[in-house]
C-alpha cells in the first residue's frame, strides 16, 4: 500500500481491483426510487467512535487497514446500536414496500405478499430510525442476527445448511437451504460494524486521504480510529471514522458525517462484545407450534422473484439501459437511462401523481432543477442525492445538487 501524503496517510490496495470494486458497488446506488439509492449506499460511508482515548502502541494507517484486512475472529456475540438519519420525511413503514418492491421480491405485489419474516424485505428497517440488534457468530457455518421490536424480536440464524427468519409479531417463518459449508447468507442491508466498514474500506482509492485519528474504547475495549475522508470537493461525504479493535483488528463501531455537518447519517456501534465462544444452543432454531413456514423457492414461484439472495441485484438491473459510472472516486455519479419519457408522472398541481404513497414521499424532498440537459427533479437525503431528468435519464450519487446538474449537462 502506498502512502498518499504522509506515512499516516495510505490508499487501500492495487487501483484496477479498487476501481472494479467500485463499480460493482455503483450498482447498488441506483435504484428508480430514492429510497433504495439511500438504503443500499448507506455502507459506503462511515465515521465517530466512542469517547475515550486509552493510551496504545503507536500505529499507521497502512498498518491499521492492515490489521483489519487480517482479522480473523470467528467467534464473536454482542449488542449492537445502529441509528440511521438520512433526513428523509417520516415513511410509516412504506420503506419496506419500497425496498420489496424495487428487489422483486416477496412483498412486491401481486396475489400472494410473502412471508413477514423474509429477511430481503425485514432488514430494510434498518434504513432508518433507531435499533438494537444482537448478533452472535460461531464460524463461517453459524450466524445469527436479532432485531429487537417493540414487544416483538426477528431472527435471522444460520445454522449448517438451514437459514431461518423468524418474526414473533406475525408468528411468520421463512426457511431456505444454503449449499454445505456456504458462508453466511448475504443480506441486503448492512447491519453489524465490520459490514459497514467493508464497503467503507472497498471505496478508498488515491482520492480518499485515510490516517490514525488517535483512540477509543468502545463496549469496554481499547480501539484505534480510523479516519476516512474525500479529497475531492462535491462529495456529500465528510468523514468516516472506524473504531478498530486493538487487539482483534475488529471493527467495533463507525459513525457517518455529513459535508453539511450536524448529526450522523449513520452511526453503527457495539455496546457490548465479547470474542468467547458462543454456546452452541445459540444458534438451535425450530418453528414455533402454529408458525406459518415459507420456503423459500415455494415463495420464489409464487411471486415469480429470483432464486432467493439475488433478487436485489436482479431488481436493480429492470429499467436501466446504458448503466455507466460518470467521474472518480468519491464524485462517482452512476448513470443510466429509465426508457419513460416525461420524467416521473405529476398531477395538475404539479405533485408527483400517479405513485400513491411513493409520490408523496418522493416530491416531499424534491426540487426542480434546470440546465443545458433540459428540466427535471433532484431527490435529496443527507448523503445520497439523485437527478430524474424528464426524457428518463438518472444520475445518482453520494454527491451535491449542482454535480448532478453537472454531470447530466455534460453527458447531454
Amino acid at each position: 500500500m502506498a502512502p498518499i501524503d504522509s506515512d499516516d496517510n495510505t490508499t487501500a490496495g492495487a487501483g484496477e481491483e479498487l476501481r472494479a470494486g467500485r463499480r460493482k458497488a455503483a450498482r447498488y446506488v441506483v435504484p428508480v426510487a430514492v429510497m433504495g439509492v439511500a438504503a443500499a449506499t448507506i455502507g459506503l460511508v462511515p465515521a465517530l467512535a466512542d469517547s475515550g482515548d486509552p493510551d496504545l502502541p503507536k500505529v499507521t494507517a497502512e498498518q491499521l487497514i492492515e490489521k483489519i484486512a487480517k482479522s480473523d475472529v470467528q467467534q464473536l456475540s454482542g449488542t449492537v446500536r445502529i441509528s440511521t438519519d438520512l433526513g428523509l420525511p417520516d415513511l410509516g413503514g412504506l420503506e419496506s414496500g419500497l425496498m420489496s418492491g424495487i428487489s422483486g421480491g416477496p412483498g412486491s405485489g401481486g396475489d400472494d405478499e410473502g412471508s413477514a419474516a423474509d429477511p430481503s424485505a425485514k432488514l430494510t428497517e434498518l434504513v432508518s430510525g433507531s435499533h438494537t440488534l444482537r448478533v452472535a457468530a460461531d464460524g463461517p457455518d453459524r450466524q445469527k442476527l436479532s432485531l429487537l421490536e417493540n414487544a416483538a424480536e426477528y431472527s435471522l440464524i444460520h445454522n449448517g445448511k438451514d437459514v431461518w427468519g423468524y418474526d414473533s409479531r406475525s408468528n411468520e417463518v421463512y426457511h431456505s437451504t444454503a449449499a454445505d459449508g456456504a458462508e453466511r447468507p448475504d443480506k441486503d442491508v448492512p447491519a453489524t460494524p465490520k459490514d459497514f466498514a467493508d464497503q467503507a474500506l472497498k471505496a478508498v482509492d488515491d482520492t480518499t486521504s485515510v490516517t490514525v485519528g488517535g483512540t477509543a474504547q468502545v463496549a469496554g475495549r481499547d480501539a484505534y480510529r480510523l479516519v476516512v475522508e474525500p479529497k475531492q470537493d462535491g462529495s456529500t461525504v465528510g468523514a468516516i471514522t472506524v473504531a478498530v479493535d486493538a487487539e482483534t483488528g475488529t471493527p467495533l463501531k463507525f459513525t457517518l458525517t455529513p459535508a453539511s455537518g450536524g448529526a450522523a447519517v449513520v452511526d453503527v456501534g457495539f455496546t457490548k462484545v465479547s470474542f468467547a465462544k458462543p454456546d452452541a444452543s445459540t444458534f438451535d432454531f425450530t418453528p414455533p407450534e402454529g408458525a406459518k413456514v415459507t420456503e423459500a423457492d415455494e415463495a420464489g414461484r409464487r411471486a415469480g422473484a429470483p432464486e432467493h439472495g439475488r433478487g436485489a441485484e436482479g431488481g436493480l438491473a429492470k429499467g436501466m439501459n446504458g448503466l455507466e459510472v460518470i467521474g472518480e472516486g468519491w464524485n462517482s455519479i452512476a448513470a443510466f437511462d429509465t426508457g419513460a419519457q416525461g420524467g416521473l408522472p405529476t398531477d395538475s398541481a404539479g405533485d408527483l401523481g400517479g405513485l400513491g404513497d411513493l409520490g408523496g414521499f418522493l416530491g416531499s424532498f424534491g426540487d426542480q432543477v434546470k440546465g443545458d440537459f433540459g428540466s427535471g427533479m433532484v431527490f435529496k437525503t443527507r448523503l445520497v442525492n439523485a437527478l430524474i431528468t424528464d426524457d428518463g435519464k438518472v444520475y445518482a450519487g453520494a454527491v451535491t445538487k449542482d454535480a448532478l446538474v453537472k454531470a447530466a449537462d455534460a453527458a447531454k
